[in-house]
């Protein structure tokens, strides 16, 4: 494994530059390690003095596992040293913003969690999208009795490429079509704070694939194009440290032999498997090779290349090691 990132040229360090902001929106395609890179940047953050909420969307999570801890549900609770998690509930969040408009909490339950009006907001776009966003930017507006904000940084692990855009859309669209109001002021400080960048952002993950690459560009486009918010880096997640030359690599990924699907069961036991583990390596070498040649010529974001763990992925360690890089 390599023993340090790859950072843009001319870049601060990772947290000194991203610990500036309020507020990261951590977005990118399904499994590519979204919750990995909150997880180590949210400790990294923390070693640096920093009180950082990691914001979780009403997910199946894996954070506690990464990070040492019981399940996380929908109440903050910490999960290492300066370092808290909340995995928003939509409905719940959505009482919680009704009872602080209504001020009565009896008259909140009453709106909120009558079977009827439940389902009416189930029904309604965007409500529940806005529930979770809104949430996670409340808590950068908190404050402690001595005046100093609740959390420092709050990381919001939103949702894959495309709900994550149907998510940051939301404030925008209530600003477009709902009457003045609280909800049209709260969207309005938060739309704000997100299109600010010296206080917001968003972070890209990707994996140096064929696939995740594209939609990676795409959906840098689109977030730069049609909602004209800060995106403030690319972090290639997984990068293998290349074992062969390019020449090597291009002359492996040729012997087909090697790569048919009964090329291992073959050669099992043989001599012949360490060649068929090898093409395979070079195959998987050469795509990596492309996709970041791809992203670097067809993006001009800062990236950081973080190394592909092995033993420790998902794992507490592996965590600190990665947020030791950053």
């Amino acid at each position: 494994m390599s023993t340090s990132p790859s950072i843009g040229k001319g870049s601060a360090r990772v947290v000194d530059d991203l610990g500036r902001r309020k507020f990261l929106f951590i977005t990118g395609k399904g499994g590519v390690g979204k919750t990995t890179f909150s997880a180590a940047l949210a400790v990294a953050l923390a070693r640096e003095g920093k009180r950082v909420l990691v914001a979780l969307c009403n997910t199946k999570e894996r954070l506690s596992a990464i990070m040492g801890t019981k399940p996380i549900g929908d109440e903050i609770m910490p999960v290492a040293n300066g370092v808290w998690a909340v995995n928003i509930s939509p409905e719940k969040a959505l009482f919680e913003y009704g009872a602080l408009v209504l001020k009565v909490r009896a008259v909140a339950q009453a709106v909120f969690e009558n079977k009827y009006t439940s389902a009416f907001f189930r029904a309604v776009p965007g409500l529940y999208e806005w529930a979770m966003l809104g949430k996670a930017w409340f808590h950068t507006t908190e404050l402690l009795d001595n005046d100093q904000p609740r959390f420092d940084v709050v990381l919001l692990d939103a949702p894959a490429t495309g709900h994550g855009i149907d998510m940051l859309r939301v404030p925008k669209v209530i600003l477009d079509v709902v009457p003045p109001g609280v909800l049209r002021r709260d969207a309005e400080a938060a739309w704000a704070m997100f299109r600010d960048p010296k206080q917001s952002g968003v972070v890209v993950v990707t994996l140096p694939e064929e696939m995740p690459t594209q939609e990676t560009l795409d959906l840098v486009g689109a977030i730069e194009r049609d909602l004209s918010l800060p995106v403030l880096r690319l972090v290639i997640n997984g990068v293998l440290p290349p074992l062969f030359s390019p020449e090597e690599r291009d002359r492996l990924a040729k012997q087909m032999d090697l790569l048919t699907i009964d090329a291992p069961e073959r050669t099992q036991n043989m001599p012949e498997c360490a060649l068929v583990a090898g093409a395979r390596r070079a195959v998987r070498e050469k795509v990596q090779a492309e996709s970041l040649a791809r992203l670097a010529n067809e993006s001009k974001l800062p990236r950081i290349n973080l190394p592909y763990l092995f033993d420790e992925a998902s794992t507490v360690e592996g965590t600190r090691m990665l947020a030791a890089l950053l």
